[in-house]
C-alpha cells in the first residue's frame, strides 16, 4: 500500500449503500479482477476490482465479498473471504494479508479464507431465493475474456437452476455516482499529484526528445508523490499524433514549433484524475496554434459554466457543439454556407471536433454513469473540448476535473496552469 490507510467507515457506508438496495430474501456476491496473464509465467500488474474495492478497500486478489441484506445483525450483513497466508506463497510473493488485518482494512468482522467459499457459499444460498451478480456493464467495455463474476454467474445456473438471478451492477452504479467527502478527499489529491508532476516536467520538454520521455518524467513524479502511477494510459502525442484521439504509442521525436498535447493523470489510492493540456515544443506557441488554443479555452469556459446540479452532460454537450461551431467559424475552418448545408445526423463541426465533452470521474477514469444521469453535489466530471486540424498538425484538447456542489461546481485541477502565458512562462522557467 503506496497510501496512508483509508478508515474503513468509508467502505461501511459504501456497503450500507448497497445493503439499502437489496432485497431480505436476496444475498449478493462481489468478486476481486483476476491476475491477468502477461506472457510465460509471468503476470501483469493487479489491478483490484472497483466494485470490490469500492466495498471492501481491499487489494487482494482472490477475494470474494458476500452481502447478507437479511441478516438480524449488523455484522453479520457482510462475509469476506481471502486467500490463506501460507509460508510456501509469502517466500514467493510476500505476506498475504491475516484476517485481522483484513477486519481493520475493511471494516467487516466476518473473515473467511477463500479455499471454504464454495462450501460456505451453499449453506448461505439455502436460506436465500435471489442471488445478486455483478458484472462490468460499461457500455464502451469490450472484452472477450470472462471474468470472475461472470464466470461465477455460470456455477450458479448450473449447480443453482432454481435460484433466481439479478443484477447487482445497476445498483453499484447508482451507489458510486455520488461520492462521499472521503472519495473526493482522494480525488483531490490525484489531481494535486498530476498538476505537480505536471509543472515538474514542462520546463524539461525540448525538442528532439521522444514523446516517451514526456511519459517517463510524469511517472516519476506520480511515484514520487505517491500515486500507484497512470490512472491510464497516457497520451502524449506531438504533431499530427496531437490529431489521434487515443494515441498511446508515444514514440515520435518532438520537433520544433510543434505542440505536445498530453491527457494524463495519476493514480491514487484507486482514485482517478484525469487532465489535458497543449504545451508549444519551442519556448512559445505559433499565432495559428494561440488562435486554436483560446479557442478551445474559450469553449472549455463556456462548457464550466454550464455544468452544475439538475443537468446532464447531453444537455450541456450540446452547448459545447454550438460553442466549437461558432469558433470553428471564426477560425476560417467553417463557413455559414457548410452549416446551412450540413446533412442531418452530421453536422460541419464534426470534421474538427468528435468526441463527447464529459464523463464521469472516480475509483475508474471513466466511471459508472450514463450521459443522461441528471447530476448531484457529491459527482465528478470531466471536461474536455477539443479542436483538431488534421492538415495543419494542430490538434487542441483542454480538460479538467469538476466537481459538482451544492453552490456551483469546483474544478479540481484550478491549480494546474492552462492560459498561455502561464504555460510559456512554464516553457521558459530553465532559462
Amino acid at each position: 500500500m503506496k497510501y496512508p490507510a483509508i478508515s474503513n467507515q468509508l467502505f461501511k457506508k459504501n456497503r450500507e449503500k448497497v445493503l439499502r438496495q437489496l432485497p431480505s430474501n436476496a444475498i449478493a456476491v462481489v468478486h476481486s479482477n483476476d491476475q491477468m496473464p502477461r506472457n510465460g509465467d509471468l503476470f501483469f500488474p493487479f489491478r483490484q476490482h472497483s466494485d470490490l474495492f469500492y466495498l471492501t478497500g481491499i487489494e487482494q486478489e482472490k477475494t470474494i465479498l458476500v452481502l447478507l441484506p437479511g441478516a438480524k445483525n449488523e455484522d453479520e450483513k457482510a462475509v469476506l473471504f481471502i486467500i490463506e497466508p501460507k509460508p510456501e506463497i509469502e517466500t514467493w510473493e510476500g505476506k498475504k494479508l491475516s484476517k485481522t488485518q483484513a477486519q481493520e482494512i475493511s471494516g467487516i468482522t466476518q473473515i473467511e479464507f477463500e479455499h471454504t467459499f464454495h462450501i460456505l457459499f451453499a449453506k448461505i444460498l439455502q436460506q436465500h431465493n435471489v442471488v445478486y451478480l455483478n458484472k462490468n456493464e460499461n457500455p464502451r467495455l469490450q472484452t472477450f475474456v470472462k471474468s470472475r463474476d461472470e464466470r461465477f454467474k455460470r456455477i450458479i445456473r448450473k449447480r443453482f437452476p432454481e435460484k433466481q438471478i439479478e443484477r447487482l451492477a445497476p445498483i453499484l452504479t447508482e451507489c458510486r455516482l455520488r461520492k462521499e467527502p472521503e472519495e473526493i478527499g482522494l480525488i483531490t489529491k490525484a489531481c494535486d499529484i498530476t498538476t505537480k508532476a505536471f509543472v515538474s516536467t514542462i520546463p524539461h520538454v525540448k525538442p528532439g526528445m521522444y514523446e516517451y520521455e514526456i511519459e517517463a518524467l510524469l511517472t516519476k513524479h506520480f511515484l514520487e508523490h505517491g500515486a500507484s502511477g497512470h490512472a491510464f494510459e497516457p497520451i502524449i502525442a506531438s504533431g499530427t499524433n496531437s490529431c489521434y484521439l487515443h494515441y498511446t504509442k508515444n514514440s515520435n521525436t518532438i520537433q520544433n514549433d510543434s505542440i505536445v498535447l498530453m491527457d494524463f493523470g495519476a493514480e491514487y489510492a484507486n482514485y482517478a484524475s484525469d487532465a489535458t493540456r497543449v504545451i508549444p515544443t519551442s519556448k512559445t506557441f505559433t499565432t495559428r496554434q494561440k488562435q486554436v488554443y483560446n479557442a478551445v479555452l474559450r469553449v472549455l469556459r463556456q462548457t464550466t459554466q454550464k455544468i452544475h446540479a439538475g443537468t446532464t452532460i447531453l444537455e450541456y454537450q450540446e452547448h459545447t457543439k454550438l460553442c466549437v461551431q461558432e469558433e470553428l467559424l471564426q477560425l476560417g475552418l467553417l463557413t455559414s454556407h457548410d452549416i446551412m448545408h450540413q446533412l442531418h445526423g452530421k453536422p460541419a463541426y464534426l470534421k474538427y471536433f468528435m468526441h463527447g465533452v464529459s464523463h464521469f470521474i472516480g475509483i475508474d477514469t471513466h466511471d459508472v454513469g450514463s450521459k443522461d444521469v441528471i447530476l448531484e453535489p457529491g459527482m465528478v466530471v470531466s471536461c474536455e473540448p477539443g479542436i483538431y486540424i488534421a492538415n495543419e498538425g494542430i490538434g487542441i484538447r483542454l480538460e479538467n476535473d469538476i466537481l459538482i456542489t451544492n453552490t456551483g461546481n469546483i474544478n479540481l485541477l484550478e491549480s494546474m496552469p492552462i492560459e498561455i502565458e502561464e504555460i510559456e512562462d512554464l516553457r521558459n522557467s530553465l532559462t
